[in-house]
């Protein structure tokens, strides 16, 4: 297994699901060294829980990289197109691979490893799929799949005796009864679940995300965080943003203070912090204290006070709550 007088390494793309987990403990038992790298974006957040846990586990090195501006680039136009919503998922992998490459290159990894299963996914993983990321990657060959690897055409860490093909396995579909089965004679407990937390796969989150790109044309860090808090509402090409709990209340307050949005909070009653995107003016206003009213505590049936505050400025307003007709009708 070694070659050079050393001891083969390999940088494991890990996700936090089952998948990355188990390809990892196959590649450890092969006596090769093992670093790993987690990606999350705007959109995926595995838990940082899982996968440290896997490190501490495993006893082996984690990189936490996060996509930001590049990622959202790719999301507003992907090469590969989108799957089933708006989830550019060839396109998500070439970048994340290209990424791991110079990570595997920085510290002499011989070559990449992944929990991807054959035709698990039926976007990314299938064979061509897989080929034409390696290949834009700049990685052909280089990527090692253990869970489906005897399916698959031998890398280039099989060809050079790093890794004994004889010992990864054929796992192809959907179904995950052979990983449970791996699982249970590693002594794996509490199997992680799928890993495909990606909210672009979402069709509620993906119409967001449409209706964004539709009147701004562009996607910033700042746009992705605002589109995963809230309740959404369009009132021409006004967007409004109401808080659902208090934790969405002091994000959206701390956002809008940071990049000076205008704020609504209903007068002497519990209830959402409403954030006013784009231009605006009065009847905007109103209309959005409406709505900020008819999700707060206060009456429904009586005319209530809002403060909308921007900046140093504070104003008041008062407005009746909106009736859910309206609500709907401008929900996105």
């Amino acid at each position: 297994m070694e070659e050079r007088g050393r001891r083969p390494k390999a940088l494991v793309l890990l996700s936090g699901g089952l998948d990355s987990l188990l390809a990892t403990k196959i590649i450890l038992d092969q006596g090769v060294d093992v670093e790993a790298v987690h990606f999350t974006t705007p959109f995926y957040k595995c838990g940082y829980d899982a996968v440290n846990k896997v490190s501490r586990d495993f006893g082996i090195k984690l990189r936490v990289i996060f996509l930001g501006q590049e990622f959202l680039d790719v999301v507003v136009n992907p090469r590969y197109g989108y799957g089933s919503q708006m989830n550019p998922c060839i396109d998500c992998r070439i970048l994340m691979f290209r990424k791991a490459g110079e990570i595997a290159e920085s510290i002499g990894a011989d070559f990449l490893v992944t929990g991807e299963v054959l035709d698990e996914r039926p976007f990314s993983q299938r064979l061509r799929a897989m080929q034409l990321i390696e290949r834009e990657a700049g990685l052909e060959g280089k990527i090692l799949r253990p869970l489906s690897a005897k399916l698959l055409p031998p890398t280039e860490a099989e060809r050079r005796g790093l890794i004994d093909r004889r010992k990864l396995l054929a796992i192809r579909g959907r179904r995950r009864v052979q990983q449970i089965r791996l699982a249970a004679e590693y002594g794996i407990e509490n199997c992680p679940t799928p890993s495909g937390g990606c909210l672009l796969t979402d069709p509620m989150f993906a119409k967001r995300v449409k209706d964004h790109l539709k009147h701004e044309g562009k996607l910033t860090v700042k746009d992705a965080i605002l589109l995963t808090l809230g309740r959404h509402f369009r009132i021409n090409n006004v967007k409004i943003i109401v808080g659902r709990n208090r934790e969405e209340n002091d994000k959206l307050t701390a956002i809008s203070k940071q990049y000076g949005i205008p704020r609504l909070m209903v007068k002497d009653y519990k209830g959402p912090v409403t954030l006013i995107t784009g231009e605006y003016y009065p009847s905007i206003i109103e209309k959005a204290a409406a709505i900020t009213v008819r999700y707060s505590d206060a009456p429904k049936s009586t005319p209530i006070s809002v403060i909308c505050r921007h900046g140093e400025k504070e104003d008041e307003i008062i407005v009746m709550a909106a009736n859910e007709k309206e609500v709907e009708q401008l929900r996105i």
